[in-house]
């Protein structure tokens, strides 16, 4: 029997495949830059920063604009569809910020007791399925489903996690449509953000709702302190996959013209402003480490060194997160909130 591949052999495979599609050039991987706020259409932009990947030192550069009318921010040029496909076969790794915690995703729950228990609920993005698992604590009678543009929500529904588990995205007709008008609660948490289209998402998550139910939604704050301040350095401006931030006037505004109430709003805050600004300053400055678009593997000293200089770095990591969770319980309620909640009822 032929003998499976070595680490080093799938690597090496990987670095080739990579190298290839970048050898065609990286100009098809962006739109047209486009002189109107896909928001609301306004041509007063500002540009907001433009960086490169920060946390995989990956090819190219992106700008991301502002709208002076509406505040909406958004990638510009964004990403064509072959782009998001490239960049998303190469993940991100060591994300600063990582899984929510069972903490917040049991806040994030609590937050819906007071509308009863439902009998449906689908969780887009669900990956894992962690929400609905932190959310059969509280509602343990509610059936729990799953949707995410990867297997893992089949691995949650082995698990037992979601009762039923969907492969594909807001955008996925085939799956979308046989949901229409299924689930008392739809709950998108952070992921208007990272489609192309994030009304479109939103017209489409709202479409699977019965009338009387109500969608649960979590975004990045682009109004937040925090976002301003930090600049290209803050979380959830990292690009490439942060193709839009929607100000929290722009969703509500939104809802209400779909027909929806708006019942709650909550300043939600993450304590990984500055830990997670400080991990991509470092990992900017570090040596950078092996990666499929490299042409050449790091040498042993280049190892090396990043490793005697990331432990070198340790203290300061720890203390940006000791401030962070220390200053989060003052920071939530203030204009330093880096994400917000809403919860609306379908009319």
């Amino acid at each position: 029997m032929p003998s499976s591949p070595s680490a080093a052999q799938v690597t090496a495979r990987r670095r080739a495949a990579c190298l290839a599609e970048l050898a065609r050039g990286t100009d098809r991987f962006h739109e047209p830059r486009r002189e109107d706020c896909p928001w609301c259409g306004s041509r007063t932009l500002r540009t907001r920063f433009s960086a490169p990947d920060l946390l995989q030192h990956r090819p190219g550069t992106f700008s991301v604009d502002e709208c002076r009318d509406c505040a909406h921010v958004f990638q510009n040029p964004r990403l064509t569809p072959e782009g998001l496909a490239f960049y998303a076969r190469y993940p991100r790794q060591d994300t600063p910020g990582g899984r929510p915690s069972r903490r917040r995703l049991r806040a994030t729950v609590r937050a819906m007791l007071p509308y009863g228990e439902p009998e449906s609920w689908l969780d887009v993005g669900t990956a894992d399925g962690d929400l609905p698992d932190v959310a059969r604590e509280y509602l343990p009678y509610t059936a729990f489903d799953g949707l995410d543009p990867t297997p893992r929500v089949l691995t949650a529904r082995e698990q037992g996690r979601v009762e039923e588990a969907y492969v594909g995205d807001l955008t996925t007709r085939t799956v979308t449509d046989r949901l229409r008008g299924r689930y008392d609660v739809v709950s998108v948490l952070h992921r208007l953000d990272r489609g192309p289209d994030p009304r479109a998402d939103l017209h489409a998550a709202l479409g699977l709702l019965r009338p009387g139910g109500h969608i649960l939604i979590e975004l990045p704050d682009p109004t937040s302190v925090f976002a301003k301040v930090l600049g290209r350095w803050w979380l959830h401006h990292t690009q490439p996959h942060h193709l839009h931030l929607v100000p929290p006037a722009n969703l509500h505004a939104e809802l209400e013209a779909r027909g929806c109430t708006v019942v709650r709003t909550d300043s939600v805050h993450s304590p990984d402003d500055l830990s997670a600004a400080t991990s991509l300053v470092l990992t900017r400055l570090l040596p950078s480490p092996d990666a499929p678009w490299r042409p050449i593997p790091p040498t042993d000293i280049q190892r090396a060194t990043r490793a005697v200089l990331a432990g070198a770095a340790a203290p300061l990591t720890a203390a940006t997160t000791a401030a962070d969770h220390t200053l989060a319980p003052l920071l939530r309620h203030t204009p330093f909130a880096n994400a917000y909640r809403v919860i609306a009822r379908l009319d």
